[in-house]
């Protein structure tokens, strides 16, 4: 009897010590997700003299106006993500007879966040009129290489227009303005951003901070408004940030109006949002 429970006993600590190193083992062996999960890879190009491969990802297919956009490197020998570089962008729109940029927010730092840098490119026409490049020049900080991945965007018209232009006819100065919608709208408040770039040339579309902007949410099929806005104050790199009031879901239309010098400088824009 005594051997048999000795046996026993021998049986039951030999399955535990391979149950305790087995979840062990399988712990250590769990495998990180890609940071690229939950993104759609929009384009993808080489950056030669770099050594390194460049991916371009979104959370959604590229449109007319601001884009958020996420840059991957990685090294074309190893296939490894590259988390040091300096990444600078540069647009361009070829329409044959003649070419413009856009406006773009480089990567604010040489250190990757998450294996990828992010950045910006407010395209202000969709793909149908030409043909978008992006240059994605990158400086591998690892080699010391320097390197340029032309690479081609297909830009299309988003279903609800998320930018519009004007010409104020305070300073003859042409703005192009972007809405931001908030990722995930509730009823209730919510976050209102728009972000503004004034044309000084074909090539150059710097943020602007000059414009006073106000705006009205309405719900066209109800005939009411909400209370508690706050209209969007200037908060860096052209981007103005303030409070929308949904009160209930459904159709919701954003009227604004622009200041400059608390004269009009438009009033005859809007966007649209349904949640």
């Amino acid at each position: 009897m005594n051997r048999k429970r000795i046996l026993l006993s021998a049986l039951v600590l030999a399955v535990c010590s391979i149950l305790v190193f087995g979840c062990k083992k399988s712990s250590n062996n769990v495998v990180a997700p890609s940071p690229t999960v939950g993104y759609i890879k929009i384009a993808e190009g080489y950056a030669a003299g770099a050594a390194t491969k460049v991916e371009i990802y979104a959370v959604d297919s590229a449109f007319t106006g601001y884009n958020k956009l996420y840059i991957a490197l990685f090294d074309s020998v190893n296939n490894t993500f590259v988390e040091t570089a300096q990444v600078t962008l540069m647009p361009n729109m070829d329409m044959m007879s003649m070419s413009h940029s856009a406006p773009y927010e480089n990567p604010a730092s040489t250190s990757a966040v998450n294996k990828m840098f992010p950045c910006s490119v407010c395209f202000i026409m969709p793909s149908s009129g030409g043909t978008w490049t992006l240059a994605v020049t990158v400086q591998n900080l690892i080699n010391s290489k320097n390197g340029v991945a032309t690479i081609t965007i297909n830009v299309k018209d988003p279903s609800t227009a998320r930018m519009f232009s004007f010409i104020s006819p305070i300073d003859s100065g042409k703005y192009f303005v972007s809405f931001i919608p908030p990722v995930k709208p509730i009823v209730g408040i919510n976050d209102f951003e728009v972000v503004v770039y004034k044309k000084h040339s074909m090539m150059m579309f710097p943020a602007d901070s000059s414009l006073g902007i106000s705006f009205i949410p309405t719900m066209p099929t109800m005939s009411h408004s909400s209370p508690n806005n706050v209209d969007p104050v200037h908060s860096g790199k052209g981007h103005y940030k303030g409070k929308v009031n949904f009160t209930m879901t459904g159709f919701w239309r954003l009227s604004t109006t622009f200041r400059s010098s608390m004269a009009v400088a438009d009033s005859a824009h809007y966007f649209d949002i349904t949640f």
